[in-house]
């Protein structure tokens, strides 16, 4: 096998174009002074262009006017200084692709809200959410590129139709000395999206649990804890509670893997009244399902599980999540 070869010169000039893109965007240049950048002729000597742009730099000021400079004292030729441009429409083109991304974040936040929150449904949005601007991102992006490159210039508003124009010759003439628009743009788009958007955009398993019961339960935020039992240190309750009188344990976990034994173990020393072990359900089957009931802890899981294996309904104290209720929790002995 051949080894794999980047040209150095296609290197070096993808290089820039990822340094322009990287520094314009710590500049935060404001869409005025970017158009009033944009506004000057490029024409000419491209040492007297770069004079001119040095005397707008003055305009700048502190951080901003440094990261500027650090941009367009790396143009040194007239194939730099298109690539600067190009970089700087970009710069523009970036937080409008951006908006775009984020709304598949929303579409999807906003459908969630008709789901169960402790439900099977809600557990896969919850985890895909958070990836779903990096993908619609970077999808939107490939079909821009993919748009300027072909010379289309008929897919944003009218208003825009030159502006894209000159961007879409731009990005051909770049093409052909060895400019990569669409993978360079994606480094500095990705970084853009990491840094806007939310890190988990649905609240966590113990979080929601706690959320039901501070609305179905009925209960008030201090009344619960999160301790470890006083007989088996070993064992956690992520929320421990008294209703009427007698105290509840809750283990909270999306899978019960072993831990599921550090509760049968407690069951048999603790002083709780009641012990409940809730989870998604994916990884309890009969036999562990029993075994848990067998030693006093009762069991939530998730509906969508519930009602897929008849075998749960056939246990005592075994409960789809949607009746983790008040009434539910006085009803157990």
């Amino acid at each position: 096998m051949k080894k794999l070869e980047v040209n150095e010169k296609q290197f070096d000039i993808n290089l820039n174009f990822y340094f322009f893109l990287k520094h314009l965007v710590k500049t935060k240049l404001t869409g005025n002074q970017t158009a009033k950048i944009l506004s000057i002729r490029y024409t000419g000597d491209w040492k007297k262009v770069i004079n001119i742009i040095h005397a707008e730099a003055e305009n700048l000021k502190g951080k901003k006017k440094d990261e500027f400079l650090n941009v367009i004292n790396r143009i040194n030729s007239d194939n730099s200084l298109r690539l600067f441009i190009f970089s700087l429409r970009l710069y523009l083109i970036k937080d409008l692709l951006l908006e775009e991304a984020k709304l598949k974040q929303s579409l999807i936040t906003d459908s969630m809200q008709k789901l169960p929150i402790l439900s099977l449904e809600y557990d896969r949005c919850s985890l895909l959410n958070p990836y779903s601007t990096r993908v619609n991102g970077a999808l939107l992006a490939l079909i821009f590129f993919e748009k300027l490159e072909a010379g289309e210039n008929q897919f944003i508003s009218k208003i825009a139709i030159d502006y894209l124009q000159s961007l879409s010759d731009e990005a051909q003439y770049l093409q052909k000395i060895g400019v990569e628009p669409n993978q360079i743009f994606m480094l500095v788009f990705n970084e853009s999206i990491n840094q806007s958007i939310i890190s988990d955009s649905g609240i966590n398993y113990e979080d929601r649990i706690y959320s039901v019961l501070l609305s179905d339960v009925e209960l008030q935020p201090d009344d619960i804890q999160k301790i470890h039992d006083e007989k088996d240190a070993s064992t956690e309750f992520d929320f421990l509670f008294s209703l009427e009188g007698r105290s509840y344990g809750i283990g909270a976990k999306k899978t019960l893997r072993e831990r599921y034994k550090q509760f049968i173990k407690t069951g048999l020393t603790s002083d709780i009244d009641v012990m409940i072990e809730i989870t998604i359900g994916l990884d309890l089957n009969k036999t562990k399902a029993e075994t848990i009931r067998n030693h006093g802890t009762y069991i939530f899981l998730a509906d969508e599980i519930y009602n897929e294996r008849e075998y749960f309904k056939e246990i005592e104290g075994v409960f789809p999540t949607s009746q983790l209720d008040r009434e539910t929790l006085l009803s157990l002995k």
